[in-house]
């Protein structure tokens, strides 16, 4: 059951959601930094923390973040302590070095999520959680559902998740969310102008005039990704059409306040008699939030997720 309850301070969706982001500390133990090739002759950089404990989680970063962030150090922190090895992975161009191919990531790129997932098979794992964040969330639940995984693959958890990659996209953009949707496009923009530079193909004219995710989905992500246009780059990858085609234990969940996601995200009804995914929608939350105190450190969602995996 989906009983969190937030911190007294924390008294609106947008506290929720910038104060895990921007104050939380937590501590864990270095990673151990792989570089791994796709087959496109590109990179991958994979962040480990292993413990010779035979299970593995892969965790999966939201837009535009790294394996550095908060909320992956305390899921990893709360698997680690869990018996579990932890990798987190770091898209392409979000390492801190920006990757050779003209692409990058994108919402739908699960061929990178099965290079990963295959790495870690090939490294003896045959015990595998995927958990995923926003993004991530959306890369894991379609990854899980438009094919079968492999067997080693045996549980996924999903939280915040832009399930409806469109109607999300015209979410963050309103006016309340001014200050995610002009933070994302600022960092979005210098990722397109240091690729420019590497990669003369790419045609940055007009870039300082896209004012929105959407239009810079449409200029760059969706062409450089071989979409026709960003409304063609959501529909074909949003996980929403691949949740009934699950075929592993999978945990989605989705705060009711929180402010990325449009009513779409939220498929109760969709999922309502589903054999392996269950949804649930707290009231509380915001976007990759659940701060609760009092926890050694330990956030609800992390608390929750591995309630679910150990279940």
């Amino acid at each position: 059951m989906s009983s969190y309850q937030p911190p007294f301070f924390l008294f609106n969706a947008h506290l929720e959601t910038i104060y895990p982001a921007l104050l939380r500390r937590v501590p864990l133990q270095a990673y151990t930094r792989e570089r791994i090739a796709t087959p496109d002759q590109d990179f991958l950089d994979l962040d480990w923390v292993k413990q010779d404990a035979g299970r593995l989680v892969i965790i999966s970063h939201g837009l535009e973040g790294n394996s550095q962030r908060s909320y992956i150090k305390g899921m990893a922190r709360m698997c680690l302590a869990n018996n579990f090895d932890v990798l987190t992975w770091n898209y392409r161009g979000c390492s801190e070095e920006m990757n050779r191919e003209l692409r990058f990531y994108h919402s739908g790129a699960t061929d990178d999520v099965g290079v990963v997932v295959n790495h870690a098979i090939a490294c003896g794992y045959t015990n595998i959680t995927l958990i995923g964040f926003s993004l991530g969330g959306n890369l894991t639940l379609k990854y899980i559902g438009e094919q079968q995984p492999p067997k080693e693959v045996k549980k996924a958890v999903a939280f915040s998740v832009p399930l409806d990659l469109h109607s999300s996209c015209i979410q963050i953009s309103r006016p309340s969310n001014r200050i995610y949707s002009e933070r994302f496009l600022k960092s979005l923009k210098k990722k397109i102008i240091t690729k420019a530079a590497l990669r003369k193909e790419l045609d940055i004219k007009g870039i300082d005039a896209i004012a929105s995710l959407i239009e810079f989905d449409d200029q760059f992500t969706a062409p450089i990704h071989g979409f026709k246009n960003a409304v063609d780059y959501y529909t074909q990858s949003s996980s929403l059409q691949f949740l009934t085609r699950i075929t592993i234990p999978t945990l989605i969940i989705n705060a009711q306040n929180d402010p990325f996601l449009s009513k779409d995200c939220y498929p109760a009804a969709t999922l309502h008699d589903h054999p392996f995914a269950r949804f649930e929608s707290p009231a509380y939350g915001g976007h990759v939030g659940f701060a609760q105190f009092n926890k050694n450190g330990l956030y609800w969602s992390e608390e929750r997720a591995m309630e679910f995996i150990n279940a």
